[in-house]
């Protein structure tokens, strides 16, 4: 999807260029001093657009940046509940360790 925006956004802005750049063709050849003034349109338009698009993304950032937040304090309270867990109960730990690297061990002597 973002993807699908990125190449809808590409292409408008070619059509722009494109169409702006025949804009200043025909002016410059019929007056040139209005060149100028188009110029300082056109900038000022694409300021705009580019305020425009700055927004969205600055708000995709921080919400992917609370997403990376939201998901390191999971990842630190599962290490918090493991330890306990390694605490209270090792030899039960112990057990599950060898179970999991006998799994691997299988797993990847299968290959």
């Amino acid at each position: 999807m973002q993807s699908q925006r990125a190449a809808d956004l590409d292409r408008l802005l070619r059509d722009i260029e494109y169409r702006l750049s025949r804009i200043s063709r025909t002016v410059s050849r019929t007056a040139p001093g209005a060149v100028d003034r188009v110029s300082d349109t056109i900038v000022s338009a694409l300021n705009d657009i580019t305020d425009r698009l700055r927004g969205p993304a600055r708000s995709t950032m921080a919400d992917a940046r609370e997403f990376g937040d939201e998901a390191l304090r999971a990842g630190n309270d599962a290490l918090r509940k493991l330890r306990r867990e390694a605490e209270q109960r090792p030899l039960l730990m112990l057990a599950v360790a060898v179970g999991v690297g006998a799994l691997a061990i299988g797993l990847l002597s299968r290959r």
